[in-house]
């Protein structure tokens, strides 16, 4: 067994497990009945012998990924999170590279219900089994990509950098767990005061419904017994019942007061059916949605993602306000709407667990939750959080104030040339499916002429260079095959500029919050920042609920004392530095030049010749010393006639004579396309983007069924979840050795695809000669890439003719 040092004992007791393992525990217990609790780790053998024992092992694998704990410790000394190897180890649990018998003494101590530092050691003792020794060797670079080389920001992957996949909960967890785990703020005491604060009239308004709650014929609430008519089983249809019936009972009492709001909006709840617009199945438990004309019931009318306002995540025990499990599972509903609402830049949302209650909001940085609160007690913060999202306006709700107009007629304006001109949009061209990150969204829209341009909305660290300014650079300097600049600008709203931190939380600060994800924390940071005073979330708190309570008989101390937070530890402290104040900025380009994607190509002809411009865009780009760095299916674009190609997207893209990083945190990118040596993390070169077109190609022929067709879904849908040094090794075996690599074309390129087997086996001869990478850097290989496409190009038009 592993010895714990006194440090990693210390954040194994601030971060206990508590009851999150239960859910294994008992569907181990109904899958195999006959397991022994108390035998030998042979007894647990069973698990590696089928597929319904290795699902088992996984998902105990990724449960504990997800845990507190996992961040707070790390395998060795000053190194990652636990988190990360333990993220590994599912990666190559997944993929059979490991042997699950390795985890049948981890699975008898989570069913013994071992200790937490055993179970923790027993994590240690299978990772330190099971862990590769990785020695990649990257060659030298030549002396010319030396002397241009740079100081590299590093990558960073999310949700919204997955191509072609299914969505699966088990694959996406763990990577949305990275996006949001050192940018997740709980009990943060102005929570209420900055969210609800410009809500008109919303005390007086929740003060006039208590009272008519309490004052009622058959009162509503009591002092000495909370809500009336409260399922205390807190069974989720009851509560769902009960939740439907008092908002309506709220929206009545407040419009008999006369307060009406600004627009219909109603509760909605199927919390066992699907709701469609997402990839894969994604049920909600309840949400507010905009109400319809003539409904007559809560349910009765249909609803999408699109039509989401608040989504709200229930739990029956009180106790999981606190896990990590609950916060994810409101993550992945705020994801689903940021997906499906192209003018939605954040998400106001809420958890209940059993009474305890918790209000948070998503954004492009991250997340900030308020302190959870019993809605016994509280009541009147209970009311005020409700009518709050009835009467929030649509700005406060999270969307767009400067995308005007109701759908079908949206529009932005600009001021151009010190004319102000407005572009309607037309449709969605992007929209990334991530809560933090780029969030790129992409408009095909037109003027008041009827010209047509693309509207790129994205969310920069303030850091990272402007894409407009580049590109306006390389327009102006006559390059080919790439997006044409028209208009950029930092968004305004009302005069300021919007950002995360100043814009869309208003100033919220981060030192009054707790970090309870945070990997590497210094809890020292808490002295730095003086107590304010008491906001007035916090008086509605204290005020006439906790008075009251003061004389009054507690309805159950027990569910009460549930719900206290933990004390702060230093694994859920602010950090220090820089990192900790990052922001996020909104910026708008426009572009002239407008597409379509390579998958929306009418043929193979068609799809290889947006290849071929993607090349020729490229190898301009590098003529005017800038490196693209991001190429993918998604930034190669094929013109509505397809006659020719373009790159699009120069966010990552460099000059090439700049000398150190932008001083951005991370660059996002789409992993699946990119060239081993980047995977490795070498200085990046035009090399290492010319290969990165030979993995697009590939990547279309393993999933394109041609057009209009469903795309494949295939065992390569795996990349987007590997680790970078993982991912390097497996495209690496692709292509080192011919026989292998042919067999992995033939079997795997799609039917509609398996005309260009010869087109890419002869790509592979020249961007990786003999089967292995390239050793140094040459610009002829344009020249050879581009003679082969176009021969391919030539033979498939041979054939339709």
């Amino acid at each position: 067994m592993a010895q714990l040092s006194k440090s990693q004992l210390q954040a194994i007791k601030a971060n206990p497990i508590r009851d999150e393992l239960d859910s294994f525990r008992d569907t181990l217990k109904s899958t195999f009945p006959d397991a022994n609790a108390q035998g030998s780790p042979l007894s647990f053998e069973g698990l590696a012998a089928n597929s319904v024992g290795r699902s088992l092992s996984l998902r105990l694998i990724g449960i504990l990924q997800l845990l507190p704990a996992a961040s707070a410790l790390s395998f060795e000394h000053g190194g990652s999170p636990l988190s990360a190897d333990i993220a590994l180890l599912y990666a190559r649990l997944s993929s059979n590279q490991t042997d699950f018998r390795h985890t049948t003494q981890l699975a008898k101590d989570v069913n013994d219900r071992a200790e937490d530092p055993i179970i923790w050691s027993a994590v240690l003792d299978l990772i330190a089994r099971t862990r590769p020794t990785l020695h990649p060797t990257t060659p030298p670079q030549s002396a010319a990509s030396f002397a241009a080389s740079f100081q590299q920001t590093p990558w960073s992957f999310n949700t919204g950098s997955f191509a072609d996949t299914s969505d699966l909960r088990k694959d996406v967890d763990p990577i949305l767990k990275g996006e949001l785990e050192g940018n997740l703020i709980v009990d943060h005491p102005h929570f209420f005061d900055t969210f609800f604060g410009g809500v008109p009239q919303l005390s007086e308004m929740a003060a006039a419904v208590f009272e008519r709650c309490k004052e009622a014929e058959t009162p509503l609430h009591t002092d000495d017994t909370g809500w009336a008519e409260w399922p205390e089983d807190c069974a989720e249809p009851d509560v769902l019942h009960w939740l439907r019936h008092h908002i309506d009972q709220f929206l009545q009492f407040a419009n008999e007061q006369g307060f009406q709001p600004p627009a219909r909006r109603r509760c909605f709840a199927t919390p066992n059916k699907p709701i469609p617009g997402s990839v894969s199945k994604r049920k909600l438990d309840i949400g507010i949605i905009y109400g319809r004309r003539n409904e007559t019931s809560d349910d009765g009318a249909p609803c999408d993602w699109f039509d989401v306002l608040v989504p709200g995540e229930l739990k029956g025990n009180p106790r999981e306000d606190n896990h990590s499990s609950t916060w994810f599972d409101l993550s992945r509903y705020a994801r689903e709407i940021f997906a499906a609402q192209d003018t939605r830049r954040s998400v106001t949302g809420f958890t209940l667990c059993g009474s305890i209650m918790r209000l948070w909001a998503f954004d492009r940085l991250g997340a900030v939750a308020s302190q959870s609160f019993d809605i016994h007690e509280n009541a009147l913060m209970f009311i005020s959080a409700v009518l709050g999202y009835l009467w929030m306006a649509p700005k406060d709700l999270g969307f767009d104030p400067t995308i005007c107009g109701e759908k079908g007629s949206k529009y932005i304006e600009i001021t151009r040339n010190a004319q102000p001109e407005r572009y309607h949009l037309d449709d969605v061209i992007k929209r990334q499916r991530c809560v933090a990150g780029r969030a790129t969204s992409c408009w095909e829209v037109h003027n008041a002429a009827g010209q047509p341009f693309v509207v790129k909305d994205s969310w920069e660290f303030e850091e990272r260079p402007e894409e407009g300014p580049l590109l306006k650079k390389v327009t102006d300097a006559g390059v080919k095959n790439v997006a044409e600049y028209h208009y950029h600008e930092i968004v305004h709203d009302e005069g300021a500029v919007v950002d995360v931190r100043n814009n869309l939380r208003k100033g919220l600060g981060d030192g009054d919050g707790r970090y309870p994800l945070r990997g590497h924390p210094n809890s020292q940071l808490l002295a730095e920042f003086p107590k304010p005073e008491a906001p007035a979330s916090e008086r509605l708190m204290s005020g006439r609920g906790r008075s009251n309570s003061i004389t009054r008989k507690r309805r159950s101390n027990s569910r009460h004392q549930s719900m206290r937070p933990p004390k702060r530890s230093c694994s859920d402290s602010p950090t220090k530095g820089n990192s900790s104040r990052r922001n996020r900025v909104h910026r708008r380009l426009i572009m002239g030049r407008v597409g379509k994607s390579i998958y929306d190509a009418s043929s193979l002809v068609a799809m290889i010749t947006g290849i071929l411009g993607g090349i020729k865009g490229h190898e301009s780009l590098l003529e005017r010393n800038v490196l693209h760095r991001d190429i993918s299916v998604g930034n190669i674009m094929l013109e509505k006639d397809e006659d020719d190609g373009f790159l699009i997207d120069l966010d990552l893209a460099i000059e090439m004579d700049r000398k150190e990083a932008s001083g951005a945190p991370s660059k996002t990118g789409t992993k699946v396309f990119m060239a081993i040596g980047a995977l490795y993390g070498e200085h990046h070169n035009f090399m290492h983007d010319l290969e990165s077109f030979f993995w697009v190609l590939f990547w279309l022929c393993v999933h394109w069924n041609g057009p209009d067709q469903k795309r494949s879904r295939t065992e390569y849908e795996s990349w987007n979840y590997k680790d970078t040094e993982e991912l390097a090794m497996i495209k690496k075996g692709t292509v080192d050795e011919q026989d292998k690599f042919d067999k992995k074309v033939d079997d795997n390129f799609t039917a509609y695809c398996k005309p260009l087997i010869p087109c890419i086996k002869e790509l592979r001869e020249v961007v990786f000669p003999g089967g292995k990478r390239w050793r140094g850097e040459d610009q002829g290989l344009y020249v050879r890439m581009k003679a082969i496409l176009e021969k391919a190009r030539e033979n498939l038009v041979l054939v339709v003719a």
